[in-house]
């Protein structure tokens, strides 16, 4: 199986033994969570809003860095600390996917790498 690894300084580094993203097979891209964490490794921020317009910038450089762009994606998922959060982190999101979004599943979980108040990872498959 092809595999190549994508990586850009403009997201944050991985903060464990993971990739921020994978492309396979020259048309799929698998995408690692992303926090609200900025490039330097700091957060930006401790509002839901702050974090969430960082993790969608992380996710616009991953898939910039792939060639791909938000209207590439095909299956996001949504990890939210917080499920009173889903109003706001879904008017952020549905700037970056616009009319056409992805399918999609969110749910809430007990906590978050860095104490996070959302990530995101998702699927693109690269346009035949």
């Amino acid at each position: 199986m092809e595999r190549h690894v994508i990586s850009t300084s403009r997201a944050p580094a991985a903060i464990g033994p993971y990739s921020q993203a994978i492309f396979a097979q020259g048309k799929f891209l698998f995408l690692s969570g992303q926090i609200g964490m900025m490039p330097d490794g700091s957060m930006a921020g401790d509002t839901i809003e702050a974090q969430s317009r960082q993790v969608i910038m992380n996710l616009r450089c991953l898939l910039d860095a792939a060639g791909l762009d938000p209207g590439d994606l095909v299956k996001t998922t949504i990890y939210l600390k917080d499920m009173a959060d889903f109003a706001v982190v879904n008017d952020i999101y549905s700037e970056m996917v616009g009319s056409e979004p992805p399918a999609r599943a969110t749910v809430q979980v007990a906590k978050l790498p860095k104490d996070a108040l959302v990530e995101i990872d998702g699927i693109a498959i690269a346009p035949v």
